[in-house]
């Protein structure tokens, strides 16, 4: 697997550079693909393997790229490791009790099955199953606490 690697690894460089735009990006991944597959016995398709892990690794880190770049600034400069001045912490604080009032002010039902959906990672379907409702009911209580979630975020002038 070693000696594949060595073979393929400029190509796989190459290939993930093009998806993530980013060259040590793209080294991280392409080694991640490796050890992804070190382990596997060899066989006759291990080139298309690393190749296709290489790719889905790279589509994968834009997806959460995506994620985190959706985030307000503060929270993506703690992510760097950035501190945010003081004042702009108890900002932060007040808006997400702001958030936390909004969340508090839906029926139970709705926002259990918010926090279920966006805290705990859970689909419809399985909050559907969990609380013995359809999944169209599930959908109409994300909608309101969705709608809720945007009512708030509009009114205090971000997007």
């Amino acid at each position: 697997m070693t000696r594949l690697f060595e073979n393929e690894r400029r190509s796989l460089i190459s290939r993930v550079r093009r998806i993530v735009s980013n060259d040590a990006v793209a080294e991280e991944l392409v080694q991640e693909s490796f050890l992804r597959l070190l382990d596997r016995p060899f066989m006759e398709h291990s080139a298309a393997l690393l190749h296709r892990t290489a790719r889905n690794l790279a589509l994968d880190y834009l997806r959460s790229k995506k994620v985190r770049d959706r985030r307000p600034q503060g929270l993506r400069e703690m992510d760097e490791g950035i501190l945010p001045p003081t004042d702009h912490v108890v900002e932060m604080a007040d808006e997400w009790q702001q958030l936390i009032e909004v969340l508090e002010q839906l029926p139970e039902r709705t926002r259990q099955i918010f926090l279920l959906n966006r805290v705990d990672g859970e689909t419809y379907a399985a909050i559907a199953g969990m609380l013995g409702i359809s999944t169209s009911a599930v959908e109409k209580h994300m909608m309101r606490a969705m709608k809720a979630c945007r009512d708030w975020q509009r009114g205090r002038g971000t997007d």
